[in-house]
């Protein structure tokens, strides 16, 4: 029977992605695990991979298209095999039960359900209904009422007070996405019938709305001005740092670090590594001693969402890089605690690369839990980051500088100082927290055989 490829979800807030070009043709035969595709997100071009194996079938999206999380865009399966025609549903899929139709529309009794799920791509909270909504909601829908209507659209009509029965979808089988949300005229909207059910929890700390802009007067123009339209990248990146800035409660927390013995163990271990592509930078060295101090302070390897934690039991620190054009974005280091330093920095270094060529894979930019941000090789002493919501916490590195010190002996000596900066959501952790973090960080950095055990 003939699988259906959708559009994978890369990163928590990601809603939709523009199909920039297939990599295969209909008639190829792929693994699972070959690029197939090429999208565009706010952040960057990510190739993805197919998440069956099998002959191309049928695309369901043409280059250009826009297409949501989770929505069908090519079926794999035996050569000439027939697929659904268009607008029919997935071969998976089967209509429901009379019964379970009505499970599905009918409100959740008090007995059958005792609280609220945690939806872990949206950060919101809903009723806990009947089985019969789980294939539904897996594929990024919830047919509620039969209206069908992506997460991150219902939640964005609960806020305007939308009625989503007057909403016409424009997804795949008239799916309601967040453009038909966004652009359905609020003062024609009563909104929805109020539902009974228990107090909201609690605002997840970046809301998906459109924040007000402040009063800048007219553009200018004439021949000495040159008007810049803004990149999807940089537009995404300013909303997320304001929403950051706005509902995240940041503290900081500073320290100097001696890494005159740092500097010297890279110097030893690059000299005994001919090949250029596998030396250890700097960072790498950072962010193994950021990795190997959140074992011990795992609380800063949390995400926060609105009315719960989530703590995450493996160590995947996002690298910040500055990328050619401007803007920034980050690459994963997974399992930074773990891996060996050599085969991390080989790993960091080809992650950084296809960052910069504008050519990532989805993996490259999945999943931190912690983020590290060096702008020591811009010759920068000391600054502090934005937290980039829902991780707590990041770490902001300066340039290793020669500097006069007081040594034990009380005499004065020149080292290689570098100051350090973690940025803490004050929802999350406490200052006292965030200042044995960074003691720790130091004394792994000030000790680097230790970031070798």
């Amino acid at each position: 029977m003939a699988e259906t490829l959708t559009m994978p979800k890369l990163g928590f807030d990601m809603a939709e992605g523009t199909l920039i070009a297939w990599t295969k043709s209909v008639g190829d035969t792929i693994n699972k695990g070959d690029v197939i595709a090429e999208i565009e997100t706010d952040k960057a071009t990510i190739e993805i991979e197919a998440q069956a194996g099998g002959t191309i079938l049928k695309f369901l999206a043409e280059p250009g298209d826009v297409v949501p999380v989770g929505a069908p865009i090519a079926y794999v399966g035996a050569e000439g095999e027939q697929v659904p025609e268009e607008g029919a549903p997935p071969p998976a899929a089967e209509p429901p039960s009379q019964a379970e139709a009505e499970a599905v529309a009918a409100p959740p009794k008090p007995e059958a359900a005792p609280g609220k799920t945690e939806d872990k791509d949206e950060g919101e909270a809903r009723p806990q209904y009947a089985e019969a909504k789980a294939e539904a909601e897996a594929e990024g829908t919830e047919e509620a009422g039969f209206i069908k209507a992506s997460p991150i659209a219902r939640r964005i009509a609960d806020e305007r007070g939308i009625d989503l029965r007057r909403v016409k979808g424009t997804g795949p089988g008239g799916r309601i996405v967040k453009r038909d949300v966004e652009e359905f005229p609020v003062e024609e909207a009563p909104a929805a019938p109020v539902k009974e059910a228990a107090p909201a929890p609690a605002a997840a700390p970046a809301p998906s709305v459109e924040l007000p802009q402040p009063s800048v007067g007219e553009v200018p123009s004439g021949p000495d001005v040159e008007i810049i339209e803004i990149s999807r990248l940089r537009k995404r990146i300013g909303q997320r740092m304001v929403e950051s800035k706005l509902y995240v409660p940041h503290f900081y927390v500073t320290t100097a670090i001696d890494v005159t013995a740092l500097l010297e163990l890279r110097k030893q271990l690059n000299e005994s590594i001919p090949d250029e592509a596998r030396k250890i930078s700097v960072n790498d060295l950072i962010v193994k001693g950021a990795a190997l101090a959140l074992r011990e302070y795992p609380n800063l390897n949390t995400h926060f969402y609105g009315d719960r934690l989530v703590r995450h039991k493996r160590i995947h620190i996002g690298i910040a890089v500055a990328l050619p054009g401007g803007g920034l974005m980050n690459v994963v280091a997974r399992d930074a605690d773990k891996t060996a330093l050599g085969t991390m920095a080989v790993q960091n270094r080809e992650m950084i690369a296809r960052a910069r060529e504008g050519k990532v894979r989805a993996e490259d930019v999945e999943g931190s839990t912690f983020s590290v941000s060096n702008l020591g090789p811009y010759d920068v002493d000391h600054f502090a980051a934005i937290i980039n919501p829902p991780e707590a916490a990041i770490l902001a590195i300066g340039a290793a500088r020669k500097t006069p010190v007081v040594l034990d002996d009380d005499t004065v000596g020149v080292r290689m100082i570098m100051k350090a900066t973690i940025s803490v959501d004050h929802r999350v952790s406490d200052g006292a927290e965030g200042a044995e973090f960074l003691k720790l960080f130091k004394d792994l950095l000030e000790n680097p055989m230790r970031l070798l055990m």
